[in-house]
């Protein structure tokens, strides 16, 4: 493992738990009330984050006094939530309680980092030469592409599933996060 290498995990690392953070205390707030979002809905959720991220990028205004970097939070967290709803499927009622969602929470932000230090290596840190507007418009390119299947109930002919677009999702708005940060 590379110096940059190690610098990008170890990086990744503490942008994911700042995130699981949040995340635990809204969990702590408001129970997984999160656990009653369809499919749709929370691609839809997804999208307006990053919409207002790429408004926020253009226009460089934010009347509600929120930045950019707290949407890229939410888009890591929101994007753990889709994982865990694929795996669970909705609910019409919360029915986990905040051990079982944060133990959910770890393994698929697990899966994540592996998924980010695999494509590292084989793309050699390039994350580092990118735009932060850039990871915003691939993450809205990879919303549509989740939406364009949950359109086709799934059925795709060579494409990768909605949980491997929501983990480019994640990693890219950690990525998104580690360079506001510097």
């Amino acid at each position: 493992m590379t110096n940059e290498t190690s610098k990008t995990e170890q990086q990744f690392r503490s942008a994911l738990k700042e995130c699981r953070l949040l995340f635990e205390k809204k969990l702590h707030d408001y129970g997984a009330s999160w656990r009653l979002l369809r499919p749709s809905s929370l691609t839809d959720q997804l999208l307006i984050k990053a919409r207002r991220i790429r408004s926020l990028e253009t226009t460089g205004q934010s009347l509600v006094g929120e930045g950019i970097r707290p949407e890229f939070i939410a888009l890591v967290n929101y994007g753990i939530v889709g994982l865990i709803q694929l795996e669970k499927g909705y609910a019409d009622a919360t029915d986990i309680d905040p051990t079982e969602a944060m133990a959910l929470y770890d393994r698929h932000a697990t899966a994540s980092l592996e998924l980010m230090l695999r494509k590292n290596h084989d793309y050699g840190e390039a994350w580092r030469s990118m735009r932060v507007s850039s990871y915003t418009d691939f993450i809205l390119t990879k919303l549509q592409r989740v939406k364009e299947i949950e359109d086709l109930g799934g059925e795709t002919l060579v494409s990768e599933g909605i949980g491997s677009n929501y983990m480019d999702i994640i990693n890219y708005a950690i990525f998104g996060i580690i360079q506001l940060s510097e």
